[in-house]
C-alpha cells in the first residue's frame, strides 16, 4: 500500500489514505513497526505519528483523521497532523477551506499560503476534569515539582488540554533543564492518569517564545501543534505574554493566536510532503 510522509515544522507523519478501504486496520505493533527510527518504512528520522485518513462520520466534514503514536496506542489530536491532512484534502478539491474531523473536534482549516495551513484547534480545556488530573485543582499552576524541595529545577507548570494533554513549564535556559531527561519524568507523574505531553517554554518577549516539547508516547520531537497551543495559553494564563505569540520549535515556527472574541486558538504553520513510500 502506498503513503505519504509529510512534516508540519518538522513533526513527521506517516500517512496512510484508507478512505476507500473501509476494513484497513494496523495493529499497535505493526504501527510501531512502521513508526520506530531505522524502519524500512520511514528511514532513519521514523514517524513522530501515524496517520489514517478515513472517510468522515460528521456531515460537515471532508475527512476523518485516526491518530495513532509512535508505541502504537491511538490520541484524540495533533494539530501539526491536522494541517497536513487539510492541506492533501484542499490540494484535491481545490478549495481554500477544509474540516477534519478528530476523536476530540471538528477542526475548521483555511489556506495560508501555497505550503501553509491554519487551524482552528477550538477553545483550550482548563479545568482539571477536562485535562484530566487525578484530583481538584487550579490548573493555572499545578503541583509538579523536579528536583530538591526547597530549589527545585522545574516547578509551577501551566496545564492546559488541547484536545490532548499538556503540562508547560516556563525555563531560563534548556541545558539546566535537559528536557530530554525531565520529560519523561513528567510524562508519568502520578498527576496524570493518562500521561501528559510535557513542554518546556523559554520567554523571549511578549509575542516570542522558544519551545521543546517530550510528546507523550514519543519522546522530543522537532514540533508540537497542540503544545505549542498550550504552552501560549499557560504563559498567557499566568501573564507570562500576549495572546499572539511566534512559536518557534525546533523544526520552524508557529504562529498562535488565542483569540478574545470566541476563546478559540487558531495555529497557522508549514507543511511538507516530503515523499511517498511503499508498505
Amino acid at each position: 500500500m502506498n503513503f505519504l510522509i509529510m512534516n508540519g515544522a518538522g513533526n513527521r507523519f506517516a500517512i496512510f489514505d484508507a478512505r476507500d478501504l473501509p476494513d484497513f486496520a494496523l495493529s499497535d505493533e505493526q504501527v510501531r513497526g512502521i513508526s520506530e527510527p531505522g524502519s524500512a518504512a520511514m528511514g532513519p528520522l521514523g514517524a513522530d505519528q501515524l496517520i489514517i485518513l478515513r472517510k468522515p462520520t460528521s456531515p460537515d466534514a471532508d475527512i476523518f483523521m485516526e491518530i495513532r503514536n509512535q508505541k502504537g496506542f491511538e490520541v484524540d489530536a495533533c494539530g501539526n497532523a491536522t494541517r497536513c491532512a487539510a492541506w492533501l484534502v484542499m490540494e484535491e478539491t481545490g478549495d481554500d477551506e477544509a474540516v477534519v474531523q478528530t476523536n476530540d473536534a471538528l477542526l475548521s482549516c483555511t489556506r495560508a499560503g501555497p505550503q501553509s495551513v491554519a487551524v482552528d484547534m477550538g477553545e483550550p480545556k482548563l479545568d482539571w476534569s477536562q485535562i484530566p488530573l487525578k484530583e481538584p485543582m487550579h490548573t493555572h499552576h499545578v503541583d509538579v515539582k523536579l528536583g530538591p524541595i526547597d530549589a527545585p529545577v522545574l516547578s509551577n507548570p501551566g496545564a492546559v488540554s488541547m484536545g490532548n494533554p499538556h503540562v508547560v513549564f516556563f525555563v531560563d535556559d534548556f541545558d539546566t533543564v535537559k528536557p530530554h531527561l525531565a520529560g519523561p519524568m513528567v510524562e508519568f507523574h502520578p498527576l496524570f492518569p493518562e500521561q501528559t505531553n510535557v513542554g518546556f517554554a523559554r520567554v523571549e518577549g511578549p509575542d516570542r517564545m522558544r519551545l521543546k516539547v517530550w510528546e507523550r508516547g514519543v519522546g522530543m520531537t522537532l514540533a508540537c501543534g497542540t503544545g505549542a497551543c498550550a504552552a501560549v495559553v499557560a504563559a498567557h494564563r499566568q501573564k507570562r505574554m500576549g495572546r499572539k505569540v511566534s512559536v518557534v520549535v525546533d523544526g520552524g515556527v508557529l504562529e498562535i493566536d488565542w483569540r478574545t472574541a470566541d476563546n478559540h486558538v487558531i495555529m497557522t504553520g508549514p507543511v511538507e510532503l516530503e515523499r511517498r513510500g511503499t508498505l
